[in-house]
């Protein structure tokens, strides 16, 4: 599953947008660098049901922004992102 795909299906299960749920994560501090990964799992876990692989793409935008690393983009297979830089407004705006 690509970055952006993981960043889609979280948005389907929860109803909220990646930037809505980035916000969210915002207001309680846990974009602070010395927050670790697992509180903010927990935290996906218990208020929206997410396992490890949906959190952790979300962890990384929480923590690093929308940029991701160039190599998979335009690669082949189930890894490959369209772009370095993830939509995080949701999937009824993205561009085409």
């Amino acid at each position: 599953m690509s970055f952006q795909a993981y960043l889609d299906t979280i948005e389907e299960k929860t109803g909220l947008t990646p930037r809505q749920l980035i916000e969210i994560a915002q207001s309680r501090g846990y974009d602070d660098a010395s927050v670790k990964a697992g509180v903010i799992l927990d935290w996906l876990k218990a208020d929206y049901g997410l396992g490890r692989g949906h959190g952790m793409a979300l962890v990384h935008v929480i923590k690093k922004g929308p940029q991701i690393d160039a190599k998979h983009v335009g690669t082949t297979g189930s890894h490959s992102d369209e772009s370095d830089v993830l939509w995080l407004d949701g999937k009824a705006t993205k561009p085409a």
